[in-house]
C-alpha cells in the first residue's frame, strides 16, 4: 500500500493515547536516530482505531512536528485492530502475477468483510510442508474505510502517507533489527491504551497473529470508576501521583487483577497456536508497548507461560547523539516507541 515516490521516510505511530514521530537515517556509522517524539492525546480522540475527532487529531500532528522540528514530510504509518485481518493461509502453487489476479477470490472464504470493502496484500512464504503442490501465503486485509480515514487524516497534517504497515509488522521489522531471530518460535507481545497485538515468528516468517482488546488504559478506567475522577486524573494516580485518592495497596491490587487477565487472553492465544502447531514451543516472548514497563506483568506472563520474557529495545542497535537526547528518557519509553521506529526503518520501495 504504497502512495509516495521519496525513498526517506519518517515512522508515525498513532495510538489511541499517544502519538510517536520518529526519523532514522542511514549513515557511515550506521542507522542513526534524527528526530524521535510523541504526545499524549485525549481519551476519545481514537477509539479502536477510528478517528473521531480528525481536525483535532490533526493539529496533534502539525504540532509534534513542528516542536521536535522534523522537516521530512513523507511518512510511514500503520494499523491494526478488528478492521485488518492478517492470515496464513495454502493455495495451488502458482507464479507471483498469477496470484495476483486470483487473490481476491482466494481470500473471499478467509475475510469476515465484504471482499470489495478491504484492500488486499500478500507475501507468499514458499512451498506448503504438508503438501508439495502448495504454497503458504500471508494474506493482508485491511478495511478502505479504515486506510481512507489514515490517509485523509496525515494529508490534513499537511504530511504525505507513503506506506501504510500494519502494527504487527512493523514491530517485527525493529525486532529483527534488534535480536537474531534464529530459528525458535518467539512471540511478539505489544499492549496499548486499547488493543494488545501477538505476533509469532518461525524464524523470520510470520505464522500467528491475533488482536485482542485489552490494554493499559484498563488499568486506568478501574481506577477512574473507584475513585470516582476523570480518566487523565486516573492516569497521574496509575503513574504515583495524587495519592491521596487511593492507597499503593489498592493500586497494586487493581494492577494485578488487570495484568491476570492479560496473561489469560494470552495464554488463550498460545494455546490456539498450539493447537494448530503442536510441535512448536514458544521459548521467547518480547513484549512491547506501554504494558512492557509493568514489571509484575512481565513475571507473572514467564510463569504463565514457561517462557522468557524480555522487553524490547528499539533503540538498542541505533546511533544516538548524547549531546541531542537524553537517553535515559528513550530507555524509559523505549517499549512504546518499537512500532514508531519499526516504521522509520521502512522506504518506498519496500514490498
Amino acid at each position: 500500500m504504497i502512495f509516495g515516490k521519496k525513498d526517506h521516510l519518517v515512522g508515525l505511530d498513532i495510538g489511541s493515547r499517544s502519538i510517536k514521530v520518529a526519523e532514522v537515517t542511514n549513515k557511515k556509522r550506521g542507522r542513526t536516530l534524527e528526530r524521535f517524539g510523541m504526545v499524549d492525546i485525549a481519551p476519545g480522540l481514537i477509539e479502536d482505531g477510528i478517528i473521531k475527532d480528525p481536525e483535532t487529531v490533526a493539529e496533534t500532528l502539525r504540532q509534534l512536528f513542528k516542536t521536535y522540528n522534523v522537516k521530512e514530510r513523507n511518512v510511514a504509518i500503520s494499523i491494526g485492530g478488528y478492521s485488518v485481518i492478517v492470515k496464513k493461509i495454502s493455495v495451488q502453487s502458482m507464479e507471483e502475477d498469477q496470484l495476483q489476479e486470483t487473490i481476491h477470490f482466494e481470500a473471499e472464504q478467509y475475510i469476515p468483510f465484504d471482499i470489495n470493502d478491504v484492500n488486499l496484500d500478500f507475501q507468499i512464504l514458499g512451498e506448503n510442508e504438508h503438501n508439495p503442490n502448495q504454497m503458504n501465503v500471508l494474506l493482508v486485509a485491511a478495511k478502505k474505510e479504515m486506510i481512507n480515514d489514515y490517509v485523509s487524516l496525515t494529508q490534513m497534517a499537511g504530511l504525505n502517507p507513503c506506506i501504510i504497515d500494519v502494527d504487527a509488522f512493523a514491530l517485527q521489522n525493529i525486532f529483527e533489527q534488534s535480536f537474531d531471530t534464529g530459528s525458535d518460535n518467539i512471540a511478539l507481545i505489544d499492549i496499548g491504551a486499547s488493543k494488545t497485538s501477538l505476533n509469532i515468528l518461525k524464524g523470520a516468517n510470520s505464522v500467528f497473529m491475533r488482536d485482542v482488546s485489552l490494554g493499559c488504559g484498563q488499568i486506568n478506567q478501574k481506577i477512574a470508576s473507584i475513585v470516582d475522577c476523570t480518566i487523565e486524573e486516573a492516569e497521574l494516580i496509575k503513574f504515583g501521583d495524587r495519592t491521596d485518592k487511593i492507597s499503593p495497596e489498592e493500586l497494586s491490587e487493581i494492577a494485578s487483577s488487570i495484568v491476570a487477565d492479560w496473561c489469560t487472553e494470552i495464554r488463550r492465544a498460545l494455546d490456539f497456536f498450539y493447537s494448530t502447531y503442536p510441535d512448536d514451543q514458544i521459548k521467547q516472548i518480547v513484549i512491547s508497548g506501554g504494558g512492557g514497563n509493568i514489571k509484575e506483568f512481565r513475571q507473572l506472563l514467564a510463569v504463565e507461560t514457561s517462557a522468557e520474557v524480555t522487553t524490547i529495545n528499539p533503540f538498542e542497535n541505533v546511533v544516538i547523539d548524547d549531546n541531542r537526547f537524553d537517553r535515559e528518557y528513550l530507555e524509559r519509553i523505549a517499549p512504546q516507541a518499537s512500532i514508531c521506529m519499526g516504521l522509520s526503518t521502512r522506504r518506498v520501495d519496500d514490498k
